[in-house]
């Protein structure tokens, strides 16, 4: 872990050139596809994604990011929305990409959304967990978080842990820490499998099916022209070193405890428990603590 620690003390004393930029969609992202069905509104504030039977849409980030911390308000499709999926998610490029995944899978009417979280490094996957929510994520924003830093990723919604994968390459479990990555998010019919593992389909007279997005913040790292912006330290830094920076955030005890009420109260899939799908034996980051 010696390359880790060394890392992490880069990081730190370079801290003051990490990126911060909130909610300008103009600025910070780019509509990819869609042919008209995504839109960025009210001066920027604003992005909404759109699906009907020819089409869904999607966006992603101007700049890539070799770590940071990820907040996102969205509001999720209304209604019957069975068989549609809303991604919102970090990835690499290529064979062996990186990926941290939010995907929410719709619902029939009076249904729970499910929120499937996947984690995929030097690109192998895998690593689900699903959860229901305590609130109706279609009434209202809410705040969906992504801190990926040297040590550990940590999945929040509305400030409330529920899901860390912790860095254990020391134990030959690869973690996400070389390859920069861009935010994506994208509204598209899976109705083949998202909703009952296929069984419900998407209700085509429903549509089109939205999605809405704001007040997206980004304290990270910058990739940019093969290095990042936490790469060297700023002059005239000296050795300060911030408190409370994201590039070393762990999980406090009252953290640890929520993540352990929504685990408890609002887990419905759990890949370190599932036997019958790893017979030969559970992924090794299952046994650590």
């Amino acid at each position: 872990m010696a390359s880790t620690t060394l890392l992490l003390v880069t990081l730190f004393v370079s801290a003051s050139l990490v990126a911060l930029s909130s909610a300008n969609f103009n600025q910070d992202f780019q509509i990819t596809w869609g042919d008209g069905r995504a839109k960025i509104v009210n001066n920027g504030e604003l992005l909404t994604l759109s699906l009907d039977k020819a089409s869904g849409s999607g966006f992603q980030s101007q700049n890539e990011y070799l770590f940071g911390k990820i907040d996102m308000q969205l509001k999720l499709v209304a209604g019957n929305s069975a068989g549609t999926v809303t991604a919102y998610y970090l990835s690499s490029k290529g064979s062996t990409w990186d990926e941290i995944d939010f995907e929410f899978l719709g619902n029939l009417s009076g249904d729970p959304y499910t929120l499937h979280t996947n984690v995929f490094s030097q690109g192998k996957g895998n690593r689900e967990q699903q959860f229901h929510l305590w609130f109706d994520p279609t009434a209202d924003f809410h705040t969906y978080s992504i801190l990926w830093n040297p040590t550990r990723i940590i999945f929040s919604v509305d400030g409330t842990p529920i899901r860390e994968f912790k860095n254990w390459e020391s134990n030959g479990v690869p973690f996400p820490k070389s390859q920069p990555m861009r935010i994506y998010s994208s509204l598209w019919n899976a109705d083949d499998w998202a909703t009952r593992g296929g069984l419900v389909k998407t209700d085509w007279t429903k549509a089109p099916f939205t999605a809405s997005y704001r007040n997206f913040k980004a304290e990270a790292c910058v990739w940019s022209s093969g290095g990042s912006s936490c790469s060297s330290p700023p002059s005239g830094s000296g050795n300060a070193i911030p408190k409370n920076s994201w590039l070393s955030q762990e999980m406090d005890s009252a953290s640890q405890e929520r993540l352990k009420w929504v685990q408890k109260n609002y887990m419905i899939y759990n890949y370190c428990t599932d036997t019958k799908r790893f017979p030969q034996g559970l992924p090794t980051e299952c046994s650590l603590p």
